[in-house]
């Protein structure tokens, strides 16, 4: 074995070391705060001003969509979708910098997450209420802001990878003397 390819297997394995600790993080946070929630909230609300605490249930997916649906559908459609992400991030961790690891475990541990949740009674616990917004719960919010952190890695790095044309194809610029 040459020493590049040692390296290179050392990235490797740090990189999805890394996400499966932010995954694991991720959902433990998670379970803790709606195993919580349903203990503390189930007979009141907190008021934090913008915020509050009030324990609902969700029997569908983003936004109550397919709350119609029976539970195992549900169920094995999220599982799914966690179970491609998983592989999504198994392969891009090695290459992927400290940042998109964070946030593909983020995205992990909360897709893994609401489904444990729900696969308990068919309903996703949710705890965070704004008045304006359907109420959510911490997974959401890790997948939310992990999924963005991704795309917006990409976007960036599209941008910056970008190849400007020649000269030689935009047009002379006046400068105005004469």
């Amino acid at each position: 074995m040459s020493r590049g390819s040692g390296r290179a297997e050392t990235r490797a394995r740090s990189g999805r070391t890394s996400v499966l600790l932010a995954a694991v993080t991720v959902g433990a946070i998670d379970l803790t705060a709606k195993a919580t929630s349903e203990v503390r909230l189930a007979d009141s609300s907190v008021d934090l001003g913008l915020l509050q605490l009030q324990l609902a249930y969700n029997s569908g997916v983003a936004f109550s969509m397919g709350n119609t649906l029976p539970a195992g559908v549900v169920v094995a459609v999220t599982a799914a979708i966690a179970v491609a992400l998983m592989g999504y991030a198994w392969n891009r961790a090695p290459q992927a910098g400290w940042v998109e690891r964070i946030a593909g475990g983020s995205v992990i541990g909360g897709a893994v997450a609401n489904v444990v949740d729900r696969s308990r009674d068919g309903v996703v616990t949710d705890y965070l209420h704004t008045g304006w917004w359907p109420t959510f719960n911490l997974a959401d919010t890790f997948l939310s802001t992990g999924f963005s952190v991704i795309a917006l890695l990409h976007i960036r790095r599209e941008l910056t990878t970008s190849t400007p044309k020649p000269m030689e194809d935009h047009p002379p610029v006046m400068t105005g003397i004469a």
